[in-house]
This record gives structure tokens, sequence and C-alpha cells, in this order.
């Protein structure tokens, strides 16, 4: 056929109806997840439209193809007007009307408005590994289809509430018990739903979830869960909104309780927050992503671990494997330091089986599969070594150059430094191409993030292999590039130095924390220095110094350390610790600041909470930007995720350059200035073309 003649193929059909006999099935098949995009409303309603018009037809099942229902909303559409997202309000009222028995077929996940779409059929069957759930409470949206007014209906107004607070999952077994699953389908699912739907058929009155009343409400309650997310979403708005609509479910009838649902999603899906949450969902899959890696390149399998050092990064580290079952050696220079560090892990496990989330048959079984050795040649078998020493780039090159000789060809050999050159560590080895940093975040066997650090010969299957042991583990990989701290730490340096600097002009250190407490952030500068340990920053600035021949550091810190206040683990710091953790602002580093200002003829002014906050924020933004601009991180994006999930920047702004975009690059800039601080060229030229740091992003990775 000629190329005048020629058709453009027609888009596959999202939804399929097919019989089996007078069930009419409409199988949805929109992969990776069935996600509701565009097409499938449609085709859903045309399959209701056939059952409707056809005698024949006694009850409609809706299942989803491939691995799983409707997984939820197509979270791309949310930024699409109104008019043109997929119809789901629509679709599942035409289900609360429809005059045949509708069956939800659920495996997989039905979550969100996936969920609110079984909610609204007549029944839901299920297999017993399926689950459901509402969790746009993560997205900083709300269920806009129904969901804050049929859940309720179902398992009472405490569990409703609790389960769109959390967000998080239910599996089908508990759904059963609240009502949510008509039935648990042992075998084949279709078959089962089919049968279920013949069991039905003639069922008058259809059940409809929208007619039923709302049990479990009184003032007691409401009151407890507003005050509750005082502590749990923080200066997030939409939990507040789901609250409110869930105890609008018991007072005006379903219809008007929808109506309202519809227009509090909207407010909330249009609010900062939501753009946030949302941006730094799409932010961590686009960090899996390395722009000259793609999947065809060869990864080396990871069947046996080594870590050196068996302190509390170390052991932390090696929790991470044997969660998953991954064989770790553990190596150590003593013996004491050995069964301390192994009695430490041993400890932790065992708290986490009191709390009930362990069984202390998985105890013993992890700890199996741990090797203490005071040997490096017990690593010799291992497939990825990671040392865990203290930061000294002389201890580091001894011990990869010991490695070079030890360690199988092949083998992995990373190093956890947070920031020394990961060049310079790979350059005593023969094999740099092996060779990579593998920065896990204190503690290891919690925090989520892992610096994947790429030295300039790192090869791109060790960096692949890396990228996928994260997901493995639990963590989320962000590839880096090498400069002094990478690119979390490095950010820290300006973020410190700003905050010192309000304190030297006239601010109090709780203020100065307060400041970025009232940002979303969960522990200030001050706060963070003295939990991490103020004599570890102190013994770095006087290396620096050393190493350029500058005169010692000599700041106000710096003084505090020297008063033998290390912080939290001296029990003080810039902050007293009279019970344990908490805080407490101390007469005696008042009066060592008072002194030091005069000292140097510094004059004291006030600060306000705005300018405050500002200062350092946007000190942390401006890093970024030059480590984004030198190309230490691939998009601005990736550094967003690292301070989410390192850091603690609240998810809900969407990271440092996120919140700069959405604050407006030309006021940064501004306020930069006003500040006495230099912004960074590409914040800058961002900021001339009225662009943004996703603009920026988009352009660079050819979108």
């Amino acid at each position: 056929m000629s190329s005048d003649t020629a058709q453009t193929p027609a888009p596959p059909r999202l939804v399929q109806s097919s019989r089996e006999g007078d069930v009419l099935v409409l199988t949805i098949h929109n992969p990776p997840v069935n996600a509701f995009s565009p097409g499938v409303p449609e085709g859903l309603k045309a399959g209701l439209d056939e059952a409707e018009s056809d005698d024949s037809v006694r009850a409609v099942v809706i299942i989803g193809g491939g691995r799983t229902f409707i997984a939820g909303a197509d979270i791309k559409t949310f930024n699409l007007p109104r008019e043109q997202a997929p119809d789901l309000r629509g679709t599942i009222a035409k289900l609360d009307g429809f005059q045949k028995p509708t069956v939800a077929a659920i495996h997989g996940t039905a979550l969100g408005g996936g969920f609110e779409l079984a909610l609204g059929c007549s029944y839901r069957v299920a297999t017993k590994d399926a689950q459901v759930g509402l969790p746009e409470v993560k997205l900083g949206v709300l269920p806009g289809a129904g969901g804050t007014q049929r859940l309720p209906r179902v398992v009472g107004v405490q569990k409703a509430l609790e389960m769109m607070l959390s967000g998080n999952p239910v599996k089908a077994s508990q759904a059963k018990e609240l009502g949510l699953i008509d039935e648990i389908v042992e075998g084949d699912l279709l078959q089962g739903a089919v049968a279920f739907a013949r069991r039905v058929a003639d069922a008058r009155p259809l059940p409809r979830i929208s007619e039923r009343e709302v049990e479990g409400a009184s003032p007691e309650v409401f009151a407890a869960a507003r005050e509750g997310i005082r502590k749990t979403h923080r200066g997030q708005l939409s939990p507040g909104l789901i609250i409110d609509l869930v105890e609008l479910a018991t007072q005006v009838p379903f219809d008007e309780g929808h109506r309202i649902e519809g227009e509090k999603f909207m407010e909330a899906k249009d609010s900062p927050q939501s753009r946030g949450l949302r941006h730094i969902f799409f932010a961590e899959r686009e960090a899996a992503k390395i722009a000259d890696v793609d999947r065809s390149t060869p990864r080396r399998e990871i069947r046996t671990v080594g870590v050196i050092g068996a302190g509390t990064m170390g052991g932390g580290i090696a929790m991470n494997f044997l969660n998953v079952g991954v064989p770790v050696t553990i190596v150590e220079t003593s013996q004491e330091a050995l069964d301390r560090g192994l009695g430490i892990i041993r400890r932790n496990y065992e708290n986490t089986a009191k709390k009930g989330r362990l069984s202390l048959e998985d105890v013993e079984k992890r700890m199996g599969l741990l090797t203490p050795s005071l040997s490096y040649d017990d690593l010799a078998g291992a497939d990825l070594i990671i040392e865990a020493v203290f930061e000294d780039m002389a201890v580091k090159k001894a011990i990869f150059a010991k490695l070079d000789a030890v360690a199988k060809p092949g083998a992995i050999l990373a190093t956890n430094t947070s920031t020394l050159d990961v060049n310079e560590i790979a350059a005593v080895t023969g094999r740099p191409g092996d060779v990579i940093g593998l920065h896990f975040f204190s503690p290891a066997n919690v925090m989520r993030l892992l610096e994947i650090v790429r030295a300039d010969q790192t090869s791109p299957e060790v960096l692949a292999t890396c990228m996928d042991l994260s997901k493995k583990i639990g963590k989320v990989g962000v590839v880096v590039g090498v400069c002094p701290g990478f690119v979390g730490n490095r950010m820290l340096v300006p973020y410190r130095d700003q905050a010192n600097e309000l304190v030297l002009r006239g601010a109090r250190p709780q203020d100065v924390d307060a400041a970025m407490h009232a940002l979303g952030m969960p522990m200030g500068p001050f706060e963070m220095g003295d939990m991490a340990g103020l004599d570890i920053g102190y013994a770095s600035r006087r290396e620096a110094a050393k190493k350029s021949g500058e005169p010692m550091p000599d700041d106000w810190v710096d003084r505090v350390v020297e008063l033998g206040r290390k912080g939290q683990k001296t029990g003080a710091g810039v902050y007293d610790y009279p019970e344990g953790r908490r805080p407490v602002p101390s007469p005696l580093i008042e009066e060592l600041i008072e002194s030091y200002r005069a000292e140097k003829g510094i004059e004291r002014r006030e600060f306000t909470p705005d300018e405050a906050m500002k200062r350092q924020a946007y000190a942390l933004m401006n890093e970024g930007a030059r480590i984004l601009e030198e190309g230490i991180a691939q998009r601005a994006s990736d550094i967003d995720v690292i301070y989410v999930f390192g850091y603690g920047f609240p998810a809900y702004r969407g990271g440092p350059m996120q919140y700069a975009s959405e604050q407006g690059l030309k006021n940064v800039v501004a306020d930069l200035e006003r500040y006495g601080i230099e912004p960074a060229p590409l914040l800058r030229r961002l900021a001339e073309e009225g662009k943004t740091f996703t603009d920026y992003d988009q352009g660079r990775m050819g979108r």
C-alpha cells in the first residue's frame, strides 16, 4: 500500500468485553498497572451500555488484565483540565446506578481510584494475596471519586480515617473481615468471579454502598484524628480535608457529600503540597534511570557481601543484606570490636522482634547469615565488599590496596565515604573500573537513601549492578559524581554556614532551628549537628585547613567543641541534654556566643523567622544549582530525592529544588542578593529566562 493511502492503526482498546455465558466480562488492559488513564472510562461505560442493552446478560464482572486490578488513577493526568481528565467519578456513578449486578474481581492491588471504582460496584471478590486501599494522602490529595463518603459507610468512621490518613493498604483477608470484600476466591479469579456473579444475578434490590448509613461517628473520634495529624502530617492540607469530609458523610446525604468531596479534591490537587508530593513521586522513579546506562548493560550477580568495619555504620550496612537473605562476612581489627558490633546487630534485631515486626526465628536466621572475621582473606569469595571505616584517606587507601590483592576478579569494591575523593581511593587499585562509592546514611539499616558515587573509571556494569542492588535492599539509589561531600553533604556546608552566621549576627540557635521547623524540617542545623556529633565537622575543618595551609578555624561552634561539648553523645553541644535527646537551650552557650560577638566587634541585629528560614533554605538550593551545573547530579529532581530521603526535607515541599521553583526563581535570586549571597550562574540564568528546575531537567534529558 502506498504511503498516501496508508492508515494509522487504531489505538488498542484498553477495555475488552467478552462473554462467559450470561455474564459479561470487562477486562482492563492498560499495562503495566492498569492505571485509570484516558480510554479506560470510555471502555467501561461502553461495556456497561452493552450489558444494559442485552437481556441475556444477567451480571457484569470487571477484572484487570496482566498483573493487577486498577492500581490507581493516572497521576500524570492530574495536571489536565478537569474536562480532559479521565471521568472516574462519572464511571463510578454509572456503576452505582446500574440495574444489573456488577462484580469487581480484584488481584494484585486496587488502590486509590481503582478501589473507589470497586466500591462503586455491587460486589467485590479478590484473590487471597490482593490488597486494597486509598493512598491519596501520600500524594497530597484525597479520595475524590466517592472514597471519603463510601469507605466510612462500610468500615465505620474510625477505620475509614485510619485507612485514609495512613494511606496504607489492607490485605484481602482483613478487607473481608471489614466488609470491603465479599468473597476470597481460591483458584482461578475469573472463574470464581463469574460463579459469584451468577449466584447474585437475581439479587434485588442491589446492594449500593452509597445508600448505607455511617456508623461510629462521635465528636471525640474527629477531635482525636485532628490532634493526631498535627504530629503525623504537620503543616499538610489534605489530611484535614479528609477528616472534614468523613465528618460530612455523617451529616449530609451521599450526593451532597460526594459533590463537596469533588470540590475539595480539586482544592487539594491544586495546592503546592500536592505538586510537591507528586513531584517527588516521579522524581524517585526518575532517579533510577542513568543517562548512559540502559537495560542491556550487563549486571553482576551479588550472592555474597563483605563489610569492613563492625561499627554503627558497618553493622547497619550488613543488616541491609542480611534482611534480604544475602550472606555477609564482616571484618574487624580486634575481637573486642567484632563482638561489640555483632552484639549491636543482634540487639537491633531483638528490639524489632519485641515490637512484633520480626519473629525470633527470623532473628536467628539473619544472624546465621553473618560470618565474623579478623582476616581480609575471608573476603576472597565476596561479590561485593563495602569499606565502612572512619573518614581518613590514608586508612581507606591502605584498605583498598589490601582488597585489590585479596578480592576475586570481578568483585565490586565500594567505599562508604561521605566526603572523600573516590577517584583517589580507586587509584590505589589495579581495577578502578570495579571501584564505586556506596554512601549509606545513618542509621544505615533504617535510612532509605543511598548515594551511588560514580568515579571517573567506574564501569557502567558496576554502576547498573549497584543501582539494581539498591532496590533489592529497599534503598532509593541516586547516582552522583565525585566532589567533596558529593551532593547531600556538600549542600550542608553553605546551609550550616548561614545558620552559624545568623547566630553570629544576633539570632539564637533555637530560633534558627525553629525557622527550619516552620519549613517542615524535623531538625534544624544545630539539632542535627548535636545529633551527628560536632566533633566530626570540627575535625574535618581542621584537616582541610591543615592541607591548604590556612589558619586553623576559630568560629563560635569550634569553641563549643573545645569545651568538650560534642553533642548528644556527651550530653551537651550547642544545646544541653539533661533528659536524653531533648535539646534544651544552654545559658553557657548563650554567654559563649555573646562573648565571641564582643571579641569580634559584631553588632547584634534581629532576624525575622522568614529571613532566617530563607537564608538557610536558599543557600541550600543555591549550592544545589552549582552541583547541577557541574554535572555532579544528573537532574535537579535527583537532588530533591537525596534531600527528602536522606536529610528530612519535607516531601510535601517536593525537595529543595522543587521548593525553589515554587517560590519563583526570580524571587529566590532577589533574596539571595539582598542577603549578600552570590546566586549560582545556573540559578540566575533560569530566573532570567523565567524557567524552573523542572524545565531544566526536561531540556537536559531530552524531553
